[in-house]
């Protein structure tokens, strides 16, 4: 009989997602409201000011793990659990990973120059993938259509309605999540492309 074996196929992903439950389920969502400081959920959140200590810093990164409610989260991780593992086959589990802090830690900065409130959620490394998975059939000289539709689509929708919505949605966060995904994704294009030196060895025969 042949055993079936589950694997632990991506780590990054998997762990990044375990990680975004737990805090949900311990912390519990974020409803918007005056944010106590004290409180477990204070460290899932980036804080538009360095005025709250250790919380501030951390926040830069760690903002990607809070949700504000269940519909937040499993809408998040429907895309990242979707494309992560195949970013996560072709760019390495250390380069996935740091794509994922860039990320976040860029959107954390964005949100202290240019907001007010504060932000959580992985709706940012969302759109980082979405754009970073389009940019797959990049080549050198050659930008593939599907590459400008998405970023029609995504980009143009969110810089839409970050001028025209009154919603409490960081469209900020997705404009920054999908633009930092473009970049990565014509730095490997060009890493990719750039010609790599072979050094041969000639031995020697001896009689």
């Amino acid at each position: 009989m042949t055993r079936v074996r589950i694997t632990y196929n991506a780590p990054v992903v998997l762990t990044f997602t375990l990680a975004a439950v737990a805090v949900f389920l311990l912390a519990g969502p974020f409803d918007g409201s005056q944010l106590d400081p004290s409180s477990l959920k204070s460290w899932f959140v980036a804080f538009p000011t360095f005025s709250y200590g250790a919380h501030s810093y951390v926040g830069l990164f760690s903002h990607i793990l809070g949700h504000a409610s269940w519909a937040h989260l499993l809408g998040n991780f429907t895309l990242i659990l979707l494309l992560g593992p195949i970013l996560e086959e072709r760019h390495g589990s250390l380069g996935l990973l740091a794509m994922i802090l860039i990320t976040a830690l860029v959107t954390g900065l964005a949100n202290v120059a240019f907001s007010n409130h504060v932000v959580l959620g992985a709706s940012g490394v969302a759109f980082m993938m979405i754009l970073l998975a389009s940019t797959a059939n990049i080549r050198r000289r050659e930008i593939p259509l599907t590459f400008i539709a998405v970023a029609m689509i995504y980009l143009g929708g969110e810089l839409y309605r970050a001028f025209t919505a009154t919603d409490n949605i960081s469209h900020l966060t997705h404009l920054i999540g999908g633009l930092a995904g473009a970049l990565f994704g014509f730095l490997g294009a060009r890493a990719r492309a750039e010609p790599k030196l072979v050094v041969g060895v000639t031995k020697a025969s001896g009689r």
